[in-house]
């Protein structure tokens, strides 16, 4: 498998029990929103195209990146400067 890479780590506090959850690579993102997302959104349907493809090299990793950004925000996670 290739190594995407996915930029400057992105942390968040996660709704629900204020921890604090560090996004490095593009495979954890993927499993977030498939696996352990709080909302069914259409937000969350958009970022996981956009992760997957980028996973197949089909569209920047960059789109992928916003889309997730979008995503956490409307599900509810909050931005914090912890890396």
């Amino acid at each position: 498998m290739m190594e995407i890479q996915w930029g400057q780590p992105v942390a968040f506090v996660l709704p629900h029990d204020g921890e604090i959850e560090r996004f490095s690579t593009i495979e954890k993102v993927r499993y977030w929103l498939r696996r352990r997302w709080p909302v069914s959104d259409a937000a969350q349907d958009t970022a996981l195209a956009k992760v997957e493809s980028a996973m197949d090299c089909m569209s920047p990793v960059e789109e992928a990146r916003r889309a997730f950004l979008v995503a956490a925000l409307t599900a509810g996670f909050e931005p914090t400067d912890a890396h």
